[in-house]
Parts: C-alpha cells; structure tokens; sequence
C-alpha cells in the first residue's frame, strides 16, 4: 500500500514543526527561552490586541484616546501593556516637547504585519469555528 494524500500532508506538517522547532532551540540564548513563546505571551494578552487593533484601525492615537476607545481598561494597564508593546518594537512612542506632554503611538512595520496575520487567523478560526456550529 503507498502512502496517502493525508499521510503525505501529516508528514509535512510534521516537518514544519521540526525545522521550526531546532531552528528556534538553536537559536535560543538562554535554557528555557524561546523568543517565539515570550514574543507571543505579549502580544496575546488580555489588552495587547486591543491597543495593537485599535492604532491599526485609527493610526496614531494618544494615551487618553486609546483609554476612551478601549473600554474596562486602567490607566495603569494601558501604561504597562504600551511599554510591553514598545519594548517589543510593535508599537512607536513619540513624545512632543510640548506642555503639557503631548506622546502619540502608532504602529512599527512590524506592528502592521503582525495585525494583518492575526486578523487572518481569527478570520480563519472563526470560519472554521461558526461552520462547524452550523453543522
């Protein structure tokens, strides 16, 4: 018996993995760090897509627009999840010698293509989700 269309797509599947999983050990610093999983915990919390969708969608926005637009959020948490954003390059702080302060956030390149692939995975997963609800 040969090998199937499933068996040669797990086999690929299984592949990718591999490659993408020494590939990121090799390339990690130190004992149980991966860039990949930390850059991912960051961006995936609780209010990192809101402030990432929300500059997508409006560009550059201040402090207090993006504490009106994103409700339930502190200043406190909007504060930390900005520095988190900047320090992991997704977002640009700009500060104006202005009184009273004036910063604006936008998005970096990289910022952008990083909401552009999200956005494809929830469209993706949502598909995959509501039309197997249907059923």
């Amino acid at each position: 018996m040969g090998v199937t269309k499933v068996d040669n797509q797990g086999l690929r599947l299984k592949n990718k993995v591999e490659d993408f999983f020494v590939r990121s050990m090799k390339n990690r610093k130190k004992k149980g760090f991966c860039i990949t999983k930390d850059l991912m915990a960051v961006l995936m919390d609780k209010w990192s897509l809101f402030v990432i969708y929300n500059l997508a969608y409006y560009g550059t926005l201040r402090f207090g627009e993006l504490q009106t637009n994103i409700r339930g959020i502190s200043s406190r948490m909007l504060s930390v999840t900005l520095k988190k954003l900047e320090s992991h390059k997704v977002i640009h702080r700009k500060v104006y010698a202005v009184v009273p302060p004036k910063v604006e956030y936008k998005l970096t390149e990289f910022g952008t293509q990083f909401t552009e692939k999200t956005i494809d995975l929830n469209r993706w997963f949502l598909d995959k989700y509501l039309l197997k609800e249907i059923k």
